[in-house]
Protein backbone atom coordinates (compact mmCIF):
# COMPACT_ATOMS: atom_id res chain seq x y z
CA UNK A 1 0.00 0.00 0.00
CA UNK A 2 1.16 3.60 -0.79
CA UNK A 3 3.21 5.37 2.41
CA UNK A 4 2.09 8.67 2.96
CA UNK A 5 4.19 11.05 4.84
CA UNK A 6 2.27 13.99 7.15
CA UNK A 7 4.53 17.00 7.92
CA UNK A 8 2.73 18.16 11.23
CA UNK A 9 1.51 21.10 12.23
CA UNK A 10 2.63 22.21 15.32
CA UNK A 11 3.76 24.79 17.72
CA UNK A 12 6.43 23.80 20.54
CA UNK A 13 5.14 20.72 20.80
CA UNK A 14 0.74 21.73 20.42
CA UNK A 15 -0.72 19.90 17.59
CA UNK A 16 -2.50 22.06 14.80
CA UNK A 17 -5.66 20.94 13.66
CA UNK A 18 -4.78 20.74 10.07
CA UNK A 19 -2.23 17.94 11.21
CA UNK A 20 -5.49 15.69 11.92
CA UNK A 21 -7.25 16.69 8.71
CA UNK A 22 -4.03 15.78 6.37
CA UNK A 23 -4.19 12.29 9.00
CA UNK A 24 -7.66 11.80 7.84
CA UNK A 25 -6.46 12.46 4.22
CA UNK A 26 -3.77 10.37 4.01
CA UNK A 27 -5.75 7.21 5.03
CA UNK A 28 -7.91 7.65 1.60
CA UNK A 29 -4.39 7.64 -0.01
CA UNK A 30 -2.86 5.28 1.70
CA UNK A 31 -1.23 4.06 5.03
CA UNK A 32 -0.24 7.41 6.84
CA UNK A 33 3.24 8.55 8.41
CA UNK A 34 3.52 11.36 10.73
CA UNK A 35 6.65 13.60 10.45
CA UNK A 36 7.26 15.63 13.74
CA UNK A 37 10.26 17.82 13.68
CA UNK A 38 10.94 19.34 17.21
CA UNK A 39 10.20 18.89 20.58
CA UNK A 40 7.05 17.26 21.81
CA UNK A 41 6.49 13.72 19.66
CA UNK A 42 6.25 11.23 22.76
CA UNK A 43 3.31 13.85 24.14
CA UNK A 44 1.94 14.31 20.83
CA UNK A 45 1.91 10.14 20.44
CA UNK A 46 -1.63 9.58 21.27
CA UNK A 47 -3.16 12.07 19.46
CA UNK A 48 -1.41 11.17 16.11
CA UNK A 49 -2.15 8.18 16.67
CA UNK A 50 -5.90 8.66 17.12
CA UNK A 51 -6.63 9.82 13.63
CA UNK A 52 -4.46 7.07 12.05
CA UNK A 53 -0.85 7.65 11.91
CA UNK A 54 0.93 3.97 11.71
CA UNK A 55 4.31 5.57 12.75
CA UNK A 56 5.36 8.64 13.55
CA UNK A 57 8.91 9.45 12.66
CA UNK A 58 10.22 11.86 15.33
CA UNK A 59 13.19 14.34 14.67
CA UNK A 60 14.31 15.97 17.77
CA UNK A 61 17.30 17.42 16.03
CA UNK A 62 17.74 21.09 17.43
CA UNK A 63 19.50 21.95 14.20
CA UNK A 64 16.10 20.75 12.40
CA UNK A 65 13.96 23.95 13.99
CA UNK A 66 16.88 26.62 15.17
CA UNK A 67 16.94 27.73 11.68
CA UNK A 68 14.79 28.18 8.45
CA UNK A 69 12.93 26.15 6.24
CA UNK A 70 16.13 24.45 4.69
CA UNK A 71 16.39 21.35 6.81
CA UNK A 72 13.04 20.35 6.96
CA UNK A 73 13.42 20.32 3.20
CA UNK A 74 16.00 18.14 3.55
CA UNK A 75 15.03 15.89 6.20
CA UNK A 76 11.93 15.41 4.09
CA UNK A 77 14.04 14.22 1.21
CA UNK A 78 15.33 12.07 3.36
CA UNK A 79 12.68 10.48 4.50
CA UNK A 80 11.10 10.18 1.06
CA UNK A 81 14.34 8.19 -0.05
CA UNK A 82 14.17 6.07 3.13
CA UNK A 83 10.61 5.14 3.19
CA UNK A 84 9.50 5.11 -0.66
CA UNK A 85 7.16 7.11 0.02
CA UNK A 86 4.91 8.10 -3.35
CA UNK A 87 2.76 11.28 -1.34
CA UNK A 88 3.53 14.29 0.95
CA UNK A 89 1.08 15.98 2.59
CA UNK A 90 2.05 19.36 3.82
CA UNK A 91 0.15 22.39 5.91
CA UNK A 92 -0.82 25.29 3.25
CA UNK A 93 1.01 27.89 4.82
CA UNK A 94 3.96 30.58 4.15
CA UNK A 95 6.48 27.71 5.68
CA UNK A 96 5.00 25.05 4.58
CA UNK A 97 4.98 25.77 0.73
CA UNK A 98 8.66 26.74 0.64
CA UNK A 99 9.54 23.97 2.39
CA UNK A 100 7.47 21.88 -0.12
CA UNK A 101 9.18 23.81 -3.23
CA UNK A 102 12.68 23.21 -1.83
CA UNK A 103 11.17 19.22 -1.20
CA UNK A 104 10.22 18.88 -5.24
CA UNK A 105 13.46 20.26 -6.26
CA UNK A 106 15.40 17.74 -4.21
CA UNK A 107 13.33 15.09 -4.77
CA UNK A 108 12.30 15.78 -8.58
CA UNK A 109 8.79 16.02 -7.98
CA UNK A 110 5.91 17.46 -8.99
CA UNK A 111 4.06 20.01 -6.85
CA UNK A 112 0.58 21.04 -5.69
CA UNK A 113 -0.40 24.03 -3.60
CA UNK A 114 -3.07 25.26 -1.94
CA UNK A 115 -5.01 21.97 -2.30
CA UNK A 116 -8.93 22.11 -1.31
CA UNK A 117 -9.43 18.55 -1.28
CA UNK A 118 -7.30 15.05 -2.19
CA UNK A 119 -8.84 11.87 -3.18
CA UNK A 120 -7.27 8.62 -4.29
CA UNK A 121 -7.59 8.27 -7.96
CA UNK A 122 -6.29 5.50 -10.61
CA UNK A 123 -2.88 7.06 -11.15
CA UNK A 124 -2.62 8.59 -7.90
CA UNK A 125 -3.55 11.32 -5.98
CA UNK A 126 -5.76 13.91 -7.29
CA UNK A 127 -6.85 17.40 -5.97
CA UNK A 128 -8.93 20.33 -6.19
CA UNK A 129 -7.67 23.69 -6.42
CA UNK A 130 -9.25 27.22 -6.40
CA UNK A 131 -6.97 29.38 -9.14
CA UNK A 132 -7.11 32.76 -10.77
CA UNK A 133 -8.29 34.69 -7.66
CA UNK A 134 -10.80 32.20 -7.10
CA UNK A 135 -12.28 32.18 -10.05
CA UNK A 136 -11.78 28.78 -11.27
CA UNK A 137 -11.87 25.21 -10.16
CA UNK A 138 -9.09 22.91 -11.11
CA UNK A 139 -8.40 19.54 -10.46
CA UNK A 140 -4.87 18.06 -10.85
CA UNK A 141 -2.45 14.83 -10.37
CA UNK A 142 1.84 15.38 -10.15
CA UNK A 143 3.09 13.06 -13.25
CA UNK A 144 6.76 12.81 -11.76
CA UNK A 145 7.89 11.58 -8.63
CA UNK A 146 6.34 11.40 -5.28
CA UNK A 147 3.68 14.00 -5.15
CA UNK A 148 4.53 16.78 -3.08
CA UNK A 149 0.75 18.42 -1.89
CA UNK A 150 0.35 21.48 0.16
CA UNK A 151 -3.18 21.26 1.70
CA UNK A 152 -5.25 24.03 3.19
CA UNK A 153 -6.74 23.87 6.47
CA UNK A 154 -10.81 22.99 6.90
CA UNK A 155 -9.88 21.28 3.40
CA UNK A 156 -11.12 17.67 5.43
CA UNK A 157 -13.49 16.80 8.96
CA UNK A 158 -10.95 15.14 10.96
CA UNK A 159 -11.69 11.26 11.40
CA UNK A 160 -10.82 9.57 14.37
CA UNK A 161 -9.33 5.97 13.15
CA UNK A 162 -7.21 4.12 15.78
CA UNK A 163 -3.55 3.67 14.28
CA UNK A 164 -0.45 1.97 15.19
CA UNK A 165 1.02 5.43 16.35
CA UNK A 166 4.49 3.66 16.93
CA UNK A 167 7.30 6.18 17.81
CA UNK A 168 10.28 6.16 15.46
CA UNK A 169 13.60 8.72 16.24
CA UNK A 170 15.20 9.76 12.76
CA UNK A 171 18.41 11.07 13.49
CA UNK A 172 18.87 13.27 9.45
CA UNK A 173 21.56 14.74 8.21
CA UNK A 174 21.64 18.56 8.10
CA UNK A 175 23.74 20.43 5.56
CA UNK A 176 25.99 23.55 6.76
CA UNK A 177 24.14 25.22 3.52
CA UNK A 178 20.58 24.68 4.96
CA UNK A 179 21.64 26.57 8.53
CA UNK A 180 22.56 29.42 6.78
CA UNK A 181 19.97 31.32 8.31
CA UNK A 182 19.35 30.85 11.78
CA UNK A 183 16.26 32.15 14.20
CA UNK A 184 18.13 34.51 16.80
CA UNK A 185 14.78 35.24 18.85
CA UNK A 186 10.70 34.52 18.79
CA UNK A 187 7.84 35.19 20.88
CA UNK A 188 4.56 34.08 20.97
CA UNK A 189 1.67 35.77 19.54
CA UNK A 190 -0.68 37.71 21.65
CA UNK A 191 -3.93 35.33 22.56
CA UNK A 192 -6.71 36.91 21.60
CA UNK A 193 -9.17 33.67 23.29
CA UNK A 194 -10.22 33.23 19.56
CA UNK A 195 -9.17 30.57 16.99
CA UNK A 196 -6.31 31.42 14.18
CA UNK A 197 -7.86 32.88 11.42
CA UNK A 198 -6.78 30.20 8.76
CA UNK A 199 -7.79 27.24 10.73
CA UNK A 200 -11.50 28.41 12.34
CA UNK A 201 -13.93 26.26 11.04
CA UNK A 202 -16.18 29.37 11.41
CA UNK A 203 -15.01 33.00 10.43
CA UNK A 204 -16.74 36.25 10.59
CA UNK A 205 -15.30 39.09 8.88
CA UNK A 206 -16.41 42.76 8.48
CA UNK A 207 -15.56 45.02 6.08
CA UNK A 208 -15.91 49.07 4.85
CA UNK A 209 -19.65 48.92 6.04
CA UNK A 210 -18.66 48.36 9.60
CA UNK A 211 -17.58 52.15 9.39
CA UNK A 212 -14.64 51.26 11.95
CA UNK A 213 -17.18 49.92 14.53
CA UNK A 214 -16.14 45.65 14.45
CA UNK A 215 -18.05 45.52 17.76
CA UNK A 216 -20.95 43.77 16.31
CA UNK A 217 -18.64 41.87 14.00
CA UNK A 218 -16.50 40.50 17.18
CA UNK A 219 -19.73 40.27 19.26
CA UNK A 220 -21.34 37.69 16.70
CA UNK A 221 -17.74 35.81 16.00
CA UNK A 222 -17.75 35.32 19.81
CA UNK A 223 -20.73 33.94 19.98
CA UNK A 224 -19.72 30.69 17.83
CA UNK A 225 -16.23 30.60 19.04
CA UNK A 226 -15.37 31.99 15.42
CA UNK A 227 -12.55 33.90 14.45
CA UNK A 228 -12.50 37.78 12.85
CA UNK A 229 -11.77 38.48 9.73
CA UNK A 230 -11.51 41.70 7.99
CA UNK A 231 -11.61 43.04 3.97
CA UNK A 232 -8.80 44.52 2.91
CA UNK A 233 -10.73 48.37 3.16
CA UNK A 234 -11.52 48.01 6.60
CA UNK A 235 -7.29 46.81 7.44
CA UNK A 236 -6.12 50.17 5.05
CA UNK A 237 -8.46 52.23 6.91
CA UNK A 238 -6.27 50.96 10.32
CA UNK A 239 -10.06 49.70 11.60
CA UNK A 240 -8.65 46.12 12.05
CA UNK A 241 -5.18 44.64 12.20
CA UNK A 242 -3.16 43.30 8.88
CA UNK A 243 -2.70 40.20 10.27
CA UNK A 244 -6.67 39.58 9.95
CA UNK A 245 -6.67 40.46 6.33
CA UNK A 246 -8.42 37.71 4.52
CA UNK A 247 -8.10 38.50 0.46
CA UNK A 248 -5.87 37.22 -2.36
CA UNK A 249 -2.68 39.58 -0.41
CA UNK A 250 -3.96 38.52 2.68
CA UNK A 251 -4.77 35.37 4.22
CA UNK A 252 -6.31 32.74 2.51
CA UNK A 253 -9.05 31.10 4.58
CA UNK A 254 -11.30 27.72 3.63
CA UNK A 255 -13.92 27.26 7.02
CA UNK A 256 -17.03 25.39 7.10
CA UNK A 257 -18.77 28.95 7.76
CA UNK A 258 -17.71 32.23 6.64
CA UNK A 259 -20.37 35.54 7.31
CA UNK A 260 -19.00 38.89 5.63
CA UNK A 261 -20.65 41.45 6.93
CA UNK A 262 -20.29 45.05 5.22
CA UNK A 263 -17.92 43.77 2.90
CA UNK A 264 -19.18 44.46 -1.25
CA UNK A 265 -17.49 41.29 -2.37
CA UNK A 266 -14.18 42.85 -4.76
CA UNK A 267 -12.67 39.57 -6.16
CA UNK A 268 -9.46 40.25 -3.85
CA UNK A 269 -12.06 39.67 -1.21
CA UNK A 270 -13.14 36.64 -2.63
CA UNK A 271 -10.35 34.96 -3.51
CA UNK A 272 -9.19 34.95 -0.29
CA UNK A 273 -12.45 33.18 1.18
CA UNK A 274 -14.35 31.68 -2.09
CA UNK A 275 -13.59 27.68 -0.94
CA UNK A 276 -15.58 28.55 2.10
CA UNK A 277 -17.84 25.41 2.92
CA UNK A 278 -21.06 27.82 3.53
CA UNK A 279 -21.13 31.74 2.75
CA UNK A 280 -23.48 33.57 4.44
CA UNK A 281 -23.32 37.99 3.53
CA UNK A 282 -24.59 40.85 5.41
CA UNK A 283 -24.96 43.78 3.66
CA UNK A 284 -27.59 46.83 2.52
CA UNK A 285 -26.91 47.11 -0.80
CA UNK A 286 -28.91 44.57 -2.41
CA UNK A 287 -26.57 45.04 -5.80
CA UNK A 288 -23.24 44.30 -3.91
CA UNK A 289 -21.17 41.56 -5.84
CA UNK A 290 -20.67 39.35 -3.00
CA UNK A 291 -24.36 38.18 -3.28
CA UNK A 292 -23.34 36.48 -6.27
CA UNK A 293 -21.32 34.22 -4.22
CA UNK A 294 -23.76 33.50 -1.02
CA UNK A 295 -25.29 30.81 0.37
CA UNK A 296 -27.59 32.71 2.19
CA UNK A 297 -28.14 36.61 1.98
CA UNK A 298 -29.54 39.20 4.14
CA UNK A 299 -30.04 42.42 2.63
CA UNK A 300 -30.04 45.12 5.61
CA UNK A 301 -27.75 47.08 8.18
CA UNK A 302 -25.23 45.20 9.83
CA UNK A 303 -25.75 47.33 12.81
CA UNK A 304 -28.77 45.97 13.33
CA UNK A 305 -28.73 42.60 11.70
CA UNK A 306 -25.50 40.63 14.01
CA UNK A 307 -26.71 41.79 17.76
CA UNK A 308 -29.88 40.09 16.67
CA UNK A 309 -28.15 37.14 15.32
CA UNK A 310 -26.12 36.80 18.24
CA UNK A 311 -29.16 37.04 20.69
CA UNK A 312 -30.87 34.61 18.39
CA UNK A 313 -27.52 32.42 19.01
CA UNK A 314 -26.77 33.10 22.86
CA UNK A 315 -30.79 31.80 23.59
CA UNK A 316 -30.00 29.04 21.56
CA UNK A 317 -27.75 28.14 23.81
CA UNK A 318 -30.03 29.03 26.61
Amino acid sequence: MTDVLVLVDQINGEVKKPAAEMLTIARRLGTPTAVFIGPGAETAKDLLGRYGAEKIISVSDPAATEHLVAPQAEILAQLVEKTGASVVLIPSNSAGKEIAARLAVKTESGLITDAVDVQAGESGPETTQSVFAGSWTVRSSVTKGAAIICVKPNSATPEQAQGAGELEEFTPEISEQAKAAKVTASEPKKQSGRPELTEAAIVVSGGRGTGGDFSPVEGFADTLGAAVGASRAAVDAGWYPHSSQVGQTGKQVSPQLYVAAGISGAIQHRAGMQTSKTIVAVNKDEEAPIFELVDFGVVGDLFQVLPQATEAVQGKKG
